[in-house]
């Protein structure tokens, strides 16, 4: 964990003993275990909390990417009618240009 093997364990343990006492050992280390055992809970809150922060944010990025792309087919969906009903109106006005020069040459082949 601490790159603390066996034997440091075994003085850190002896110190303790001498310092504190064997009365008071125990207690101390249960206050202890308890101390690191809140520590990891924290720590397990906090990975937990960063994560779904990324996933938020990951998902709001995939969403924004989507509609970005919805509204560039849009755009080009919309851009390819407007050019369709640009030409079906030049076709439409270039038909009409055409039968009212017919009805203008019949009209001058009437009074001629």
């Amino acid at each position: 964990m601490f790159g603390v093997g066996g034997p440091e364990l075994l003085i850190i343990c002896l110190v303790a003993l001498i310092v504190v006492g064997p009365k008071k050992l125990p207690e101390m280390l249960r206050s202890l275990g308890k101390g690191v055992a809140e520590f990891k809970r924290v720590g397990n809150e906090v990975k937990s909390t960063l994560d779904d922060e990324v996933n938020r944010a990951e998902a709001e990025a995939r969403k924004r990417e989507v509609d970005e792309e919805l509204a560039r087919r849009k755009a080009e969906k919309a851009r390819l009618e407007a050019e369709t009903a640009k030409a079906e109106a030049e076709a439409a006005k270039a038909e009409l240009e055409k039968t009212q020069a017919e009805i203008a040459a019949d009209k001058a082949d009437e009074k001629a």
